[in-house]
């Protein structure tokens, strides 16, 4: 399975940004995604995660409200739409995957990982 990750970009602060993650390898079917960033000189943190049965989402407090998963199951893919950027979202954004049976939030629990785009929010 590879995570193909896509959407790098540099943005002002209270712009947008779209990411995508397409999936290959093997259907898309019965994987539950995530995404995750990583910041300078900080750990790996859980931004949003999608499941498989019903889509049910979940996302870290600091991105409710500005951010939303989605996913596209007929393109193999998964997005990230972020709104009203902030500074303090500039990070390597990763996307994961794994047959989880719901939303995980940690990420050792996912099998699989994009190779990571930089997001850079200006002030």
């Amino acid at each position: 399975v590879q995570l193909q990750v896509s959407g790098r970009g540099l943005v002002q602060a209270g712009g947008s940004l779209t990411l995508s993650c397409a999936v290959s390898g093997r259907s898309f079917s019965g994987y539950d995604m995530g995404w995750f960033r990583q910041a300078p000189g900080k750990e790996r943190e859980f931004v949003a995660a999608i499941s498989w049965g019903d889509s049910s989402t979940f996302y870290q407090d600091s991105v409710k409200g500005r951010f939303a998963i989605s996913r596209d199951n007929t393109k193999n893919t998964m997005y990230l739409q972020m709104n009203s950027l902030k500074p303090e979202d500039t990070a390597v954004y990763y996307c994961a995957a794994g047959a989880l049976g719901g939303v995980i939030t940690v990420g050792y629990e996912y099998d699989y990982w994009g190779q990571g785009t930089q997001v850079t929010v200006s002030s």
